[in-house]
């Protein structure tokens, strides 16, 4: 599995922020929700959620679980600005290199049937960048589940609970997102995995206790 890249990266960097930008303000929008309103519903700061708009900031998953969570839409919305609603024999299908894609300082994500509203759980096919630092008191946790395929290259899944993990192509691993956590790729070369994540009781939960989460 190979995410397809364009041939000018630089500009399609440029379109995807532009993407996001645009669906952001959209649904933040039609929420009737001002910046600092979003802000305090999403603990999303006001300058972060006012660089994603402006095209100049690409959100990491986690930031995107919290946007989601304070406009109270499905987080496929902000990959997809028109998913498809709920229906029985639903389908979705994502052709290579064609997945909504959000690129942060660690990940560049894909994400898969983008255009399925109200999923049961996110599928993203992720390239973990080379040479990633992280600070091991700054683990992110929330509510839910996360299983993790190696494609090519080495990754290590630093949690809260266990030793590191080191993990290598063809290995895989099943977690309990609530217990601190991050994945880090190679010193040297791009890591690519399928990485699926249990969002839908995260959001309900963390909406149901109005805690913030990350």
């Amino acid at each position: 599995m190979k995410a397809k890249r364009a041939a000018n990266p630089e500009k399609n960097t440029r379109s995807q922020g532009s993407a996001i930008a645009s669906i952001l303000k959209t649904l933040r929008t039609r929420a009737g929700l001002t910046t600092s309103k979003l802000a305090e519903r999403s603990d999303v700061s006001m300058s972060t959620i006012s660089k994603i708009e402006s095209g100049q900031l690409s959100p990491g998953y986690e930031t995107i679980l919290r946007l989601s969570l304070g406009l109270e839409v499905d987080v496929a919305e902000l990959f997809n600005p028109s998913p498809r609603g709920l229906s029985s024999g639903r389908r979705g299908v994502t052709r290579r290199g064609q997945g909504m894609i959000l690129e942060s300082p660690r990940y560049i994500y894909e994400a898969l049937a983008a255009d399925v509203s109200n999923k049961e759980f996110l599928p993203l096919f992720t390239i973990i960048k080379p040479g990633g630092q992280f600070d091991p008191l700054d683990m992110p946790a929330h509510e839910g589940e996360e299983f993790v395929y190696v494609c090519s290259g080495e990754v290590t899944l630093h949690s809260e609970h266990y030793e590191p993990l080191v993990l290598e192509p063809g290995d895989s691993v099943y977690f309990d997102s609530r217990g601190g956590h991050v994945l880090v790729g190679s010193e040297t070369e791009e890591t690519r995995i399928l990485w699926i994540c249990s969002h839908r009781d995260a959001l309900r939960v963390a909406h149901d206790s109005a805690e913030p989460f990350s």
